[in-house]
């Protein structure tokens, strides 16, 4: 298919509620989009800033101090242990590799991109950009012979799954009958809420108790932007199977896909710097201990969100029902049917608003619940 064939970006869909919340006398709590509020640390920004000198082209595969800092932190956050700077790769933002992963390996018609049921819509995008046919399903058995990439999500978006070792495991057995590459998209590992991962991190597609001793097939895709207020820089990367990063480069390399030079310093620098991360996590911690209770008053079940950056709810009606209940208090959501066919009667909830605005929220929906 063409670009030209995609359907309107979905969020205009929105406007007709954020309109409605913002005439709250109080003003919008604005939970729709997961987009960083609070300051780039201040450690990024000076790295940035010292890096300002990029009179020469930047590498495509990374500066060596880059890769040296994505294998470091695989290894101290993600319990992988044995990269190499072959098996990394810096992208501009998680998104334009999500969307681009199937043209870069070369699927097209009659191939089979499988991906969450509840998920991001750009695995599907990126699907049917290519000429492939994607495919919802999240139980390896469902997935079919023809599949040549499968996208998983753990911590998931919108719904905050997260696979556990056993489960990746059985993912990664699936993926080697079918010949499939599967990618795991990561973005989220470092916010763990509830159970196990409130202690320790989330299981990695790379973690040496999921590959069987080898990552071939394998990738990891993971971000700044969530953990280190860095959406703005577009800083995110690959790892996994040294063959697939080695094909992927090559065709990065044809098409420019060059993370600017400053910017692959500030990575570096902040994929070295855990005191910042930890700082982040916590205020998304106040915010979601502030939000989760005020929803579950005002009759809202959450479902899954055990990590990441939502709060996944329901009220057992249809998702733009509650929409416009949302805006009638104030409060604008993203719509479920956004990830899509089944999530009709879910809204996403996002942690990324001021805490005075989540309190504003929070006072809304018990004051609603009265």
């Amino acid at each position: 298919m063409s670009v030209r064939d995609l359907a309107d970006y979905p969020w205009d869909a929105v406007v007709p509620f954020r309109e409605r919340a913002a005439q709250h006398p109080d003003g919008i709590v604005d939970l729709s989009i997961g987009s960083p509020v609070d300051p780039t640390p201040e450690v990024v920004r000076r790295a940035l800033a010292e890096a300002t000198d990029a009179h020469a082209y930047p590498q495509t595969v990374g500066t060596p101090a880059l890769r040296e800092a994505i294998v470091d932190w695989y290894a101290r956050r993600r319990g992988v242990p044995d990269l190499t700077v072959d098996n990394v790769l810096p992208t501009i933002g998680s998104k334009e590799f999500v969307a681009l992963l199937p043209t870069l390996l070369g699927l097209g018609a009659g191939d089979i991109v499988v991906h969450p049921r509840v998920a991001y819509p750009t695995y599907e995008v990126g699907a049917r950009v290519a000429g492939a046919t994607p495919l919802p399903a999240d139980d390896p058995a469902e997935w079919p012979e023809g599949t040549r990439l499968i996208w998983i999500n753990t911590p998931g978006n919108p719904d905050g799954r997260t696979w556990t070792v056993d489960e990746l495991a059985a993912a990664v057995a699936r993926a080697r009958e079918l010949g499939a590459i599967l990618a795991s998209d990561e973005c989220y590992a470092e916010l763990g809420w509830d159970d196990a991962w409130a202690s320790e991190p989330v299981p990695s597609v790379l973690d040496p108790r999921v590959t069987g001793g080898t990552r071939a097939g394998l990738l990891s895709v993971y971000s700044l932007s969530k953990q280190s207020n860095l959406a703005g820089y577009r800083a995110a990367f690959v790892a996994g199977c040294r063959a697939v990063i080695a094909e992927l480069l090559t065709a990065r390399k044809h098409l420019g896909l060059m993370p600017p030079q400053p910017v692959q310093h500030a990575m570096a620098v902040a994929l070295g710097d855990d005191a910042h991360v930890a700082q982040q996590k916590e205020l998304y911690r106040v915010r979601r201990d502030v939000l989760l209770p005020a929803l579950r008053q005002a009759g809202f079940r959450i479902d899954g969100s055990e990590a990441g950056l939502y709060l996944w709810a329901t009220e057992g009606r249809d998702a733009w029902e509650s929409m416009g209940r949302l805006a009638d208090l104030g409060i604008l959501a993203g719509p479920g049917p956004f990830y899509g066919g089944f999530s009709g009667d879910h809204v996403r909830l996002s942690l990324t608003a001021p805490l005075e605005r989540i309190e504003a929220g929070a006072a809304r929906l018990r004051a609603a619940a009265l």
